[in-house]
């Protein structure tokens, strides 16, 4: 993993308002501590999945919404009792968790107004429906590794210098076009589906091409 860059001081501006529209661009978790003066606060983590203008992801974090610090990803703020760490992934979040002092660690509260707190919703009030999407989700992933990685790799092997050092590799899965965009679209929502639970795997969730843990 890249080391994390040093986190740049906040300029004090507001935590700006989710939109209904950011349900997929946009993550926002909270977390409540007693600082040292005893009194509760309200720590907030925003990260804008489309980048900033430079078209790099960063974390932006917010004390009782004036913002604080800005790091890109992976980030790690210090806060009352320990730290907060942020994970990016292809299509979200994989991590965004309190880590104590005493090296344990819980997940921060999505905003109820988020992708990420409608999905914790969804948990919450239809467990059977969620459980049902999460087995959805897997299950198309698993077809996509099983029947596009293959695909993927007899392309590769057709590069003639490839081709030219360790033969060419084919696939025993020939879809047509329209079966592998609808394979990719679908594996697309459901990649989305399990970053708005903050799940992650290596190989069913992309970063087995794109160098993810």
């Amino acid at each position: 993993m890249t080391r994390p860059e040093t986190a740049k001081p906040g300029d004090g501006h507001r935590l700006p308002p989710y939109r209904p529209w950011q349900l997929i661009s946009r993550s926002l978790f909270h977390l409540r501590l007693t600082g040292g003066d005893g009194a509760v606060q309200t720590w907030s983590v925003d990260v804008r999945h489309g980048g900033d203008p430079d078209g790099e992801v960063r974390a932006r974090l917010y004390r009782d919404g004036a913002h604080q610090a800005t790091m890109k990803l992976p980030a790690t703020f210090p806060v009352p009792g320990g730290r907060i760490e942020v994970v990016g992934s292809t299509y979200g979040l994989k991590r965004c968790h309190y880590v104590r002092d005493d090296g344990s660690a819980r997940q921060l509260t999505p905003d109820p107004s988020s992708g990420e707190g409608r999905r914790a919703r969804l948990d919450r009030t239809r467990p059977a429906l969620s459980r049902s999407l999460s087995i959805a989700s897997v299950s198309i992933l698993v077809v996509a590794a099983v029947l596009g990685v293959p695909q993927i790799i007899e392309q590769i092997t057709l590069i003639p210098p490839i081709a030219e050092h360790i033969g060419t590799f084919s696939t025993p899965f020939s879809l047509p076009a329209w079966a592998n965009i609808s394979l990719v679209l679908a594996a697309l929502a459901a990649s989305t589906e399990r970053a708005l639970r903050l799940r992650y795997n290596w190989i069913l969730d992309g970063g087995l091409f794109d160098g993810g843990d």
